[in-house]
């Protein structure tokens, strides 16, 4: 392994809980801009766009901007652009992310006509994942639309709990339908590529940090990242020692990230 001089992190679980930054979050950061490590806050949240998350970051006092912040939104339209372009493209996602979608053309059932879009679009599961959202995009996805999910992450974890997400639902579309959706949100090795041209970093040289060990951390290792589970957000013991491999570092949290990559980068 090469030492390490970049870092990938991600936001819901590690540095945050219901965008309350958890203890010691937010000095980590800072040590890590002090000691000039790159850096990219990586994250399947839909809710928000690059430009509303970073400026709920900024405002808890974490020193990123929106250009730090790499959304599996984004990746999605990038993804469309290039493999379905000029596609009609049903979005089903519980927040406005509209403006991180640029070059996809969106279209609203109520003005569909009846018409069949080319793709359904799973964003992040909610209020608009109701049964007559989801029945309608098993309907095109019987009448030979294309499926995209963002992310299939099955929860994550909120003040009140952990929390159904979309791959809780995505699962029973893809059976229904007989179906498979391109991902484009972690764990897909195109969302990890693109982070690491974000930062022109290698994998051998760059750490992703995450709490989910299936989509985060090791699903990064597979593709020559080091990664780091940390004991924070969704993280839960039995998920944890159930794993087929080993995180390559585990840590209590977010905060004992600096020490670590100074211990490497070394």
């Amino acid at each position: 392994m090469e030492r390490i001089g970049a870092v990938l992190i991600d936001i819901d679980g590690v540095l945050t809980v219901s965008w309350e930054p958890l203890p010691g979050a937010v000095e980590a950061v800072r040590r890590l801009r002090a000691a000039d490590i790159p850096l990219v806050l990586v994250t399947n949240t839909t809710s928000r766009t690059r430009a509303g998350i970073a400026e709920r970051l900024v405002g808890a006092g974490f020193p990123v901007g929106p250009d730090d912040i790499l959304t599996a939104p984004a990746v999605t339209a990038a993804y469309l652009r290039e493999h379905h372009p000029e596609a009609r493209c049903l979005l089903i996602n519980s927040g406005d992310v509209r403006n991180d979608l640029s070059g996809v053309t969106l279209v609203e059932e109520e003005d569909d006509e009846g018409a069949v879009p080319d793709v359904v679009v799973l964003g992040g599961a909610g209020a608009a994942f109701t049964y007559t959202a989801l029945n309608r995009a098993f309907r095109h996805l019987q009448q030979g639309a294309g499926l995209v999910a963002m992310h299939r992450n099955l929860y994550w974890r909120t003040s009140g709990g952990l929390t159904l997400d979309t791959g809780a639902f995505l699962e029973g579309l893809e059976r229904a339908a007989g179906t498979e959706a391109a991902v484009t949100g972690k764990p897909a090795g195109a969302f990890f590529a693109a982070a690491l041209a974000h930062l022109g970093a290698s994998p051998s040289e760059t750490l992703m940090v995450g709490d989910d060990i299936e989509s985060d951390v090791l699903a990064a290792q597979r593709h020559g990242i080091t990664g780091v589970l940390v004991k924070t957000g969704k993280y839960l013991p039995e998920t944890h020692a159930a794993a087929d491999t080993a995180p390559d570092h585990v840590l209590d949290s977010f905060a004992d990230v600096p020490a670590l990559v100074e211990r490497l980068r070394h």
